[in-house]
């Protein structure tokens, strides 16, 4: 067994598409509409789906927005450098909502940036 994917829902596809392929560096890897069930799937990720665990965008037509509620986390992604991966999302107009530094109460270096509908995704700097 393994992760396929993780889905999250957002208000407009070609946005959320444009920040995490131009933004955060993923690759569109398929997109398609059903038209009768009126929504779109975009797969985004650093690898292939066979080779890794990507990002399902669901976007329902007509749909512009969403509650993120008070249950979900954030999508972590393992970064070289935390500090310069927050300078290339702010150069590219992407949010950064904390800066590179040690986690609370440990040594690990993280970030957190947003993505156009407010989901979180961390930066966990790699260890050397």
């Amino acid at each position: 067994m393994r992760i396929l994917h993780t889905m999250l829902r957002v208000g407009n596809l070609d946005r959320s598409i444009a920040f995490y392929t131009e933004v955060l560096g993923m690759k569109l890897l398929r997109r398609n509409d059903y038209p009768d069930g009126k929504f779109t799937l975009a797969f985004v990720g650093y690898q292939d789906e066979k080779d890794g665990t990507v990002l399902e965008l669901t976007y329902n037509w007509g749909v512009e927005k969403y509650d993120l509620g008070s249950g979900y986390g954030h999508v972590a992604i393992e970064v070289d450098n935390a500090g310069k991966a927050c300078e290339l999302v702010k150069q590219k107009g992407g949010s950064v909502i904390r800066e590179a530094g040690p986690m609370k109460h440990g040594t690990t270096v993280i970030a957190f940036v947003s993505d156009p509908d407010g989901y979180k995704i961390e930066f966990i700097q790699r260890k050397s």
